[in-house]
């Protein structure tokens, strides 16, 4: 699945290639709490440790040449799985030995939070979301369980092309569907997919992914002057998916995007505050409840999780690797700021979100 090119390629980007198809790499968000420089909106969302999340990827290669991915168009596409399979056991060892070599560095930084640097090296957090397809890899539920035997939760983050394997998916920590367009010929312009029946393919994911037990999540990825329009058609497919959370994160000008858009289409944060206002205009049953201001990401959640003026949008690890249903937890930090950031905090954006 590596070619010489691509492999070349992705170290210099700062990747870690594990075995024959996965690879890992530090998180920007990682690096900045580490330091006690802030974390990420997972942290403020769900209760996520950033310092202790390992952000890696089982398959390279994906389904979809989205606009706006930071991936170059030298990265592997493929309808379905090519080449070896790595032992899970092997991918989840290597992503370990890579993370921990990313972060030894960090530990002879005078400032440091020695306390933040130890706990950063007993990762506790996998985000199955840096690259390509994840939901492709033939192994992936032996993957997840065996994470979650080490209590290592999951994020996984799929791009609805692959409804089967999210129908036949082992139980994540929480599952994530993009939703990167409102119509059929808004998202073969936005995510040039290789399936010629991609719309039939999302929409019997979405119907899949309202059956998930776990805690679900619909990403839509906002591109201004593309896709933050016709709010009433995202909410029909919304209410297909019935997620658990809808996120609206603005696109970032970075990584070979930049060679597909230009800055205009990077939202401040308040369009997509403004366009979450819009959207739940049509979904009743959600609220707009959190925001991430540097990540310019407005969460929305299920009304059913206030509980009497509390949002139990979080997430109670011990319940979750015990195995109860329900394994929400009281997130505090919730409502929007209001702050207007036009001239402040989006003008020096992370270009690691």
């Amino acid at each position: 699945m590596f070619s010489k090119e691509v492999k070349q390629e992705l170290i210099k980007q700062q990747y870690r290639i594990v075995g024959n198809h996965s690879v890992v790499k530090i998180c920007g968000w990682t690096k900045k709490s580490v330091k006690g420089e802030g974390s990420c909106y997972k942290q403020k969302f769900y209760g996520i440790q950033a310092h202790q999340c390992m952000q890696m990827s089982t398959c390279l290669s994906c389904a979809n040449r989205c606009v706006f991915c930071w991936r170059g168009y030298k990265a592997p596409v493929s309808e379905e799985w090519q080449g070896e399979i790595d032992d899970p056991i092997e991918i989840i060892e290597g992503s370990l030995k890579q993370q921990k070599g990313l972060l030894n560095g960090f530990g002879g930084f005078k400032k440091i939070d020695k306390k933040l640097f130890n706990e950063c090296m007993q990762v506790k957090h996998a985000a199955l979301s840096l690259t390509g397809e994840p939901i492709l890899y033939p192994r992936i539920n032996e993957l997840i369980d065996e994470l979650h035997k080490r209590k290592i939760s999951t994020f996984l983050v799929t791009n609805a092309q692959y409804p089967e394997q999210i129908k036949n998916l082992a139980k994540v920590t929480q599952l994530y569907l993009s939703l990167d367009a409102p119509n059929k010929e808004l998202l073969k312009e936005i995510d040039l997919p290789l399936f010629l029946n991609y719309w039939e393919r999302l929409e019997k994911s979405l119907e899949y992914l309202s059956k998930r037990k776990e805690k679900t999540c619909i990403r839509l990825s906002m591109i201004k002057s593309m896709n933050m329009c016709n709010p009433e058609e995202y909410a029909e497919l919304i209410k297909k998916g019935d997620p658990d959370f809808i996120e609206c994160k603005g696109y970032m000008f970075v990584g070979s995007s930049r060679q597909r858009l230009t800055l205009e289409n990077m939202p401040f944060h308040e369009d997509v505050v403004d366009f979450s206002n819009e959207l739940i205009k049509y979904l009743p049953d959600y609220e707009v409840i959190s925001e991430h201001i540097s990540s310019r990401a407005v969460l929305i959640a299920r009304k059913i999780f206030n509980r009497n003026g509390k949002w139990f949008i979080g997430i109670n690890f011990e319940k979750f690797f015990a195995g109860e249903e329900d394994y929400s937890k009281e997130i505090k930090e919730v409502g929007l700021s209001g702050i207007k950031t036009r001239d402040k905090i989006n003008a020096k954006f992370n270009p690691e979100l």
